[in-house]
């Protein structure tokens, strides 16, 4: 394989797409990308990065002509030998999972696909197993493409992490699925070029569709051990952080941290694709309907839990600074944050939530909150809430910070902070898991 002789079009350049598609640039191939988004393609031909992710640093090649950026399936698609689809797979409001993204994806490439020469269709989008077939399938039926020797399908999960340098594009093992090994084994050649954790391909398309399906419903599972954990051992004076911390010590004890919620385009979604398999198989999977009710009531679990406190210390509190609105630190992707949730139960208690995120805009945050992505800006405020733990926060001035808020009151909604250190200073502390 040459990669300057292999041309790679990527669709949907968000926080997957655009540093694949970058990875892959610097790795020789040539590399259209394609968004449905005007503003997206507008900021890439200017060399702007359309979001922010602390955890990678990403450089537009404005100058080459091995890139290509636009909204045009028609004029890139059949001249590409690899497609990549990596569109964004939500649920609908009733849980269900949202395939729309990824059938108008799939549906733009195929109509636009060149059947006269070889053409590999990847989807990298999360999906339950048998979704990929079926979708491919369909389309090709609806376009009258039956069969043909040249077009092959395949999926490889992505496994990247915004905002964690360790687990980007470039750190991540890949998994191909392809009914083709030879299909298979051509793709992992290309992605060991972008990652040092290699590629490999682990048989059909549904093998790597459940994969990538498990690894985030065992995750969900994890935290919501924890999160329930944080909410029992308290009622018995137990600080839950005291408790992992022993338990930490154990060889085989894997350990997360209780938090407001769990947030991103993965966790509290791609359990709702596997629970829509088990419907589907006239089964039912109580274990991770369980373990998404106990993450999805920890907003409110955390807004109950400081109300307690603010009405135990018999405080008026008009206005919480709440440092942090994205779902994890150190990126401003906000998809399926729970402070959205746990603000807007501030406001609707009259309490009027003053956010503060440097990864952020205005535009990126609820119309009931009051926003600042620069502290230095705040002087009127009752109380503290770290709601992400970005590391500008960890580090604050909070010697300085106690004298600017009203009362000295923090809430850890990470436990992220040094409890120890803040009580020194004066501050008053609370935490998800304390007692």
């Amino acid at each position: 394989m040459v990669p300057n002789e292999l041309t790679i079009t990527v669709v949907g350049l968000g926080y997957v797409g655009l540093p694949t598609a970058l990875a892959l640039h610097h790795s020789g191939f040539k590399i259209n990308g394609i968004d449905i988004s005007k503003d997206v393609i507008n900021d890439l031909n200017k060399g702007k990065i359309p979001f922010v992710d602390q955890g990678i640093d990403l450089k537009i090649p404005v100058e080459s002509n091995r890139w290509n950026v636009s909204n045009d399936f028609s004029s890139t698609i059949p001249d590409s030998d690899v497609v990549l689809i990596t569109v964004p797979t939500p649920v609908s409001d009733d849980k269900e999972p949202d395939l729309q993204y990824v059938n108008s994806a799939c549906r733009s490439v195929l109509e636009s696909v060149d059947l006269d020469s070889m053409t590999i269709v990847t989807l990298e989008s999360t999906v339950y197993p048998g979704v990929t077939r079926r979708i491919m399938n369909e389309i090709c039926n609806d376009l009258g493409i039956l069969e043909n020797e040249n077009l092959h399908f395949s999926y490889s999960p992505e496994r990247i992490s915004p905002g964690d340098p360790t687990k980007s594009v470039d750190s991540v093992a890949r998994i191909i699925g392809s009914d083709s090994k030879q299909v298979g084994e051509f793709l992992a050649e290309i992605y060991s070029t972008i990652t040092s954790a290699g590629a490999s391909y682990v048989g059909s398309i549904e093998v790597a569709e459940s994969s990538k399906l498990i690894e985030n419903v065992q995750r969900d599972i994890d935290i919501a051990f924890i999160n329930e954990l944080s909410i029992i051992l308290p009622k018995i004076g137990v600080d839950v952080e005291q408790v992992l911390s022993a338990a930490s010590t154990k060889w085989n004890f894997h350990r997360h941290t209780p938090g407001i919620g769990v947030g991103g385009h993965c966790i509290p979604v791609d359990p709702y694709y596997y629970i829509s398999l088990t419907k589907e198989l006239g089964l039912e999977s109580k274990l991770s309907k369980s373990a998404r009710e106990i993450n999805e009531k920890m907003p409110s679990h955390s807004f109950m839990k400081l109300m307690t406190i603010i009405e135990s210390m018999d405080i008026k509190v008009k206005r919480a600074l709440v440092l942090g609105f994205s779902y994890k630190p150190e990126t401003g992707d906000v998809r399926e944050t729970p402070i959205e949730e746990f603000t807007h139960l501030l406001h609707q208690s009259n309490i009027m939530p003053v956010v503060c995120d440097p990864y952020l805009e205005g535009h990126d945050c609820p119309e009931w909150v009051e926003f600042t992505n620069n502290i230095s800006e705040l002087d009127d405020f009752d109380i503290v809430i770290l709601a992400t733990a970005h590391d500008k926060f960890i580090k604050l001035d909070w010697k300085e910070l106690l004298h600017t808020s009203k009362y000295p009151v923090i809430f850890d909604g990470r436990r992220a902070l040094d409890k120890d250190n803040l009580e020194k200073m004066g501050w008053k502390y609370f935490g998800i898991g304390h007692p």
